[in-house]
């Protein structure tokens, strides 16, 4: 059997069978347009609602973008007065204090003089921290909102984030002294240091103080000068007008005269003018004292009197003394002597 190779026999494969492809139905048009027209690129809750309602699927976006700026500026609006109407509360609230008067003497038109000019100041000071709370909020609140709507729009607030740092670190530099002026201004109204009608000694000036802002004080001096001072350069304050004052009165007399009859006179005065409603009720707070003998000389021996009086109103009360006391002294025959 050689020579003879087997034959292998292969079936033969068969063909594939052509399918027919399935043809898609034409949409209507109405259909067709609102599948194009849905862009909700951003995908939110308010575009898919609209683009579900609305005929044409391509206003969607437009539409949810002018509702939604129109929602963040109501909201930044409500937002802004229900800030400037708990700021003014807390005003309110802050302007209404305790008395601190009552630890001197309870009634009296004198201690209601000092509830009155403490009760003033306290309003004046609570509300300039008020408006410059309110300005602060409004900025904060409508920038935010600015922001927030810019961003909507699809404006890129990065640039413009970082210019407003560039010119604010600027300004900042370029103005050092006008941030410290109201730096300092803000911190002397919420320290209550001072206020209008004060007599104060700034250092630069002494004066009475006639206006204050978070920049400058405006002073007027005895003189009649006015004197406006930075806020950022006052170091220290010295208030004469802050609660109440005192008036006293150093009262010579000769080394020979004696001591209990000058004492005794002059506790008389003190309880003549604590009588006196006209000055009781408006002036003086407490009962004036006499401290005895205040110094000593070789020729002359010095008794000093004080009385607490409403604020700024020590030197009306010391004139009363002087004249009192030198009344009283030369009815009881006792010299004035003359000091070293």
């Amino acid at each position: 059997m050689r020579g003879i190779h087997p034959v292998f026999l292969l079936a033969p494969t068969p063909s594939p069978t052509p399918t027919s492809t399935p043809t898609s139905s034409p949409l209507d048009p109405t259909e067709l347009l609102t599948e194009v027209g849905k862009t909700c690129v951003d995908d939110t809750v308010l575009c898919n609602v609209l683009q579900d309602y609305l005929p044409v699927g391509s206003f969607a976006p437009v539409l949810a973008t002018v509702i939604t700026i129109a929602l963040i500026l109501i909201l930044a609006l409500v937002v802004r007065n229900i800030a400037k109407r708990l700021i003014t509360r807390i005003v309110n609230r802050a302007a209404t204090g305790s008395s601190i008067t009552g630890r001197f003497r309870r009634g009296g038109a004198a201690t209601e003089g000092i509830d009155a000019l403490l009760h003033e100041r306290r309003k004046q000071r609570a509300e300039t921290m008020g408006s410059v709370l309110k300005h602060i909020a409004s900025i904060v609140i409508m920038g935010t909102a600015v922001l927030t709507v810019l961003d909507r729009l699809t404006i890129p607030i990065a640039p413009l984030l970082t210019s407003v740092g560039i010119l604010g670190v600027a300004i900042g530099f370029g103005a050092q002294e006008l941030v410290k002026d109201f730096i300092a201004g803000m911190f002397m109204l919420l320290e209550d240091q001072y206020g209008v009608g004060d007599v104060i000694d700034a250092g630069a000036a002494i004066g009475t103080v006639e206006a204050v802002t978070l920049r400058v004080t405006r002073l007027r001096d005895a003189d009649g000068r006015v004197w406006y001072v930075r806020n950022g350069t006052i170091t220290r304050i010295g208030n004469e007008s802050q609660g109440w004052s005192r008036a006293y009165l150093d009262v010579p007399v000769a080394w020979t005269t004696d001591l209990t009859t000058v004492r005794a006179v002059l506790e008389n005065v003190a309880e003549e003018i604590w009588a006196d409603a006209e000055f009781r009720e408006t002036l003086i707070v407490e009962q004036p004292d006499v401290f005895g003998v205040e110094q000593l000389s070789d020729s002359s021996l010095v008794f000093r009197i004080t009385a607490k009086t409403l604020p700024a109103k020590q030197a009306q009360v010391a004139r009363e003394l002087r004249l009192r006391v030198k009344a009283a002294l030369d009815s009881a025959g006792i010299p004035w002597a003359a000091t070293a």
